[in-house]
């Protein structure tokens, strides 16, 4: 059974392990999702080589550190592959695997409801905003990046704090930029619900953030 998996370079960036498809310039998503079908591997590996860094990043905002992410996102990929003979074709093929992350992480979060782990420095990392960098830099000082630092971690429990249904809006509408059309379908939800939610999910984290401004400078907290 062949496994999709992901490959990491000494500085944190992630790959999935492709193949060229022979003609594969010109064919069509749909061609391909038929012949991923049909028992292609290598249309499979094309598939998933247009979303793989999305899926990478939907499941280390929902988990916030880099080994949950890396495994979560293989799941995701294996369970694709799996089930690619039940895709029906009534979304594209990324919005159909992004919701398969999302259920990936939404049930390792339940699994794990009353124990949380947090990994600042990675999360620091995957923003490309290095400590040791910003350190090392005449400006910002060490006192900048260490309220910057702080802020991180303050933002990213709050997030961690709200409802898993408000959290998985935040992370795709807020983090990963999603159109509300995108998260119903992601989610499986009509856009209205979607929107309500999105909403009640950011006033849940404004209360939150309020209660938390004494550790926060006035400018984050409006």
């Amino acid at each position: 059974m062949y496994n999709p998996y992901i490959v990491y370079d000494c500085n944190y960036k992630y790959n999935i392990v492709v193949y060229n498809l022979p003609g594969g310039e010109g064919v069509s998503e749909k061609e391909l999702i038929e012949q991923a079908k049909s028992g292609s591997i290598e249309a499979f590996e094309q598939l998933i080589e247009k979303c793989q860094k999305k899926v990478f990043n939907i499941a280390f905002k929902m988990m916030g550190n880099y080994e949950d992410a890396s495994e979560l996102a293989q799941e995701a990929f294996i369970k694709a592959y799996k089930s690619i003979k039940k895709f029906k074709g009534d979304s594209l093929f990324s919005t159909w695997i992004y919701r398969i992350t999302t259920n990936v992480c939404l049930d390792e979060l339940r699994k794990r409801k009353n124990k949380k782990v947090i990994s600042l420095d990675e999360y620091i990392k995957y923003d490309g905003e290095e400590i040791k960098r910003q350190v090392k830099d005449e400006s910002p000082g060490p006192e900048k990046v260490f309220e910057k630092r702080e802020i991180k971690n303050i933002m990213k429990k709050c997030i961690d704090s709200l409802p898993i249904e408000y959290k998985t809006v935040v992370v795709l509408r807020d983090i990963q930029g999603f159109s509300y059309e995108e998260i119903a379908k992601i989610i499986k939800c009509p856009e209205g619900t979607v929107k309500s939610r999105i909403n009640r999910a950011r006033k849940a984290l404004k209360d939150i953030l309020k209660n938390n401004k004494e550790l926060l400078n006035e400018e984050y907290v409006k």
